[in-house]
């Protein structure tokens, strides 16, 4: 049975632990084998014997002090961060407030430790005392005391904290491995380690003259954070391509719901919500084209609205280059985007692209789908018109194709989006014209879901909330900001300050286009 985060019931599993510790203890001789066993699985040795501290359930009536049950998207960092550490390369985590990410760094650095001869792993941040400071349950060090304090003795490795962990240091006699903190300039400066985990990296001053000492020390920087804006190293880094990423999001924490999002919203400013919550790098910038509040309000919209979808299936394939880019096709059906999917064209070709697009719309049922028509999409027709050559051939019916121009002229110039300014005369094009279109049906599903607003079903948009790239969705949503040029015409900036085309959000927009051709499926289809 699935463990229940937001009603844990720790019994059971206290339970299970003190009979494998009984069996352990009966049959000593097996304590070998158990410890090659966990050094092969360390994330099974901090899910079977690991604890964490959260004195905030004290008022509950419950001990501040309980198991450390993992929930999947937590075991997925700590396969991220170890697969990066026998790749010997960097990575880089973005995460919410709260998600239990220190934790899990020091858990797994201890439980390398207690099985790795010599092992050194470094943890850097800041201040001094965010690393460490004796009694605070705040600071990083606190936490793998903890962890190794609670350990049964047979597995502790001999540590004991009045002996081995000094000030900014826990070493594990066993093994002789040892757990160094650094703080400020002097991080990556104590010597070398496997692992350097670089703690709120992105709100570090100065973190870029941390950048030639850690690379010299260690061959797997791991830097964790809240954001802090685009005008540092951290988030530099995260939009380059130059490391591995891992996205720890609020949603992907079974202890959290829209209710605590919207309590959070309550007691935080917008700004910090967006930041450390919400991972939106653009939190503070001018001119944010959809506030991530209005994407949270539409994942799961119609359901929260008791609206069942109906009207037309249409899609969007959204091409990239054959580099670092990704392909990526929406799909919805009415108001709902109830699918979408991306895959690199690295090694591709547009073809196999526009082929796979014709497969999704064959597996949902889509007659009829957009592509971006500007740069590389340009050649779709062409590879659109042989695919149903090939499809009339074999007595399959053929599915429509139609362009997308962003760069184009906008549709419908002479009559309003925008009350009393023509299309021609608000929108610099097509592509900001659709834009503010999505905007506008994020903007109205707000208002219906948080602000108990009247509302028209056919103007919002919801979200299915079991996307599989729904995270990396809801940031995409919210990167593109919008200014006015110098006649009064609104522009869109998608890739703002360098950061990395999202293509996801792109093809969600392409769908949701409110162009002269949708109007005309809608009407076919509802004939």
């Amino acid at each position: 049975m699935a463990f229940d985060f937001k009603h844990p019931d720790y019994l059971p599993v206290i339970a299970a632990r003190t009979e494998r510790l009984l069996r352990l203890r009966a049959n000593p001789a097996t304590l070998p084998t158990l410890k090659q066993h966990y050094k092969d699985h360390p994330i099974e040795f901090i899910n079977d014997w690991g604890v964490t501290v959260d004195p905030r359930v004290i008022t509950s009536g419950r001990s501040p002090i309980m198991p450390f049950i993992l929930f999947p998207r937590q075991r997925e960092w700590l396969e991220f961060v170890l697969q990066c550490w026998r790749d010997g390369v960097p990575g880089l985590t973005e995460k919410s407030r709260d998600v239990g990410v220190s934790w899990l760094a020091m858990a797994l650095s201890c439980t390398l430790c207690l099985f790795y001869e010599n092992m050194r792993i470094g943890f850097g941040s800041a201040k001094e005392d965010k690393v460490d400071r004796i009694g605070d349950p705040d600071c990083l060090f606190y936490k793998g005391r903890t962890f190794l304090q609670h350990l049964p003795r047979e597995l502790r490795g001999g540590f004991d904290p009045q002996k081995h962990a000094p000030h900014m240091r826990i070493i594990i006699p066993a093994t002789g491995a040892a757990i160094t903190g650094e703080a400020g300039d002097n991080i990556g400066r104590g010597g070398r380690s496997a692992i350097a985990f670089i703690d709120e990296s992105a709100h570090i001053p100065n973190s870029s003259s941390n950048e030639a000492s850690l690379s010299a020390t260690t061959n797997c920087r791991q830097d964790v954070s809240s954001v802090n804006g685009r005008a540092n190293p951290f988030a530099i880094k995260r939009h380059n391509g130059s490391v591995r990423v891992f996205t720890m999001h609020w949603r992907s924490d079974p202890r959290k719901d829209d209710a605590w999002y919207r309590k959070k919203c309550a007691e935080l400013d917008p700004v910090t919500v967006a930041a450390e919550i919400d991972i939106n790098y653009a939190a503070s910038v001018e001119g944010m084209l959809i506030p991530a509040a209005w994407v949270n309000a539409a994942i799961g919209a119609c359901a929260k609205l008791g609206i069942r979808p109906t009207g037309a299936k249409l899609g969007a394939l959204d091409l990239a280059d054959q580099g670092k880019g990704l392909n990526a096709f929406a799909a919805r059906h009415g108001v709902e985007l109830n699918y979408l999917k991306s895959w690199s064209g690295r090694g591709g070709d547009i073809y196999q692209s526009v082929v796979r697009a014709f497969g999704i719309c064959e597996e949902m049922g889509i007659e009829e789908f957009y592509y971006d028509s500007d740069g590389l999409g340009a050649g779709c027709r062409g590879d659109a018109r042989t695919i149903n050559e090939a499809r009339r051939a074999a007595c399959k019916p053929e599915i429509r194709d139609e362009p997308f121009r962003g760069s184009g002229a906008v549709f419908e110039p002479e009559r309003e989006m925008i009350p009393r300014r023509k299309n021609k005369d608000f929108f610099a094009n097509c592509k900001a014209q659709s834009w503010w279109s999505l905007r506008g049906r994020f903007q109205k599903t707000y208002r219906a879901v948080v602000e108990r607003m009247p509302f028209d079903p056919d103007e919002i948009i919801s979200i299915d909330p079991n996307l599989e790239e729904l995270t990396a969705l809801a940031q995409e949503l919210s990167q593109p900001t919008y200014s006015i040029n110098t006649v009064g015409k609104i522009l869109i900036d998608k890739m703002p300050d360098g950061t990395r085309s999202p293509n996801l959000a792109d093809a969600v927009m392409i769908c949701f286009n409110p162009g002269r051709r949708a109007l005309e499926i809608w009407a076919r289809c509802a004939g």
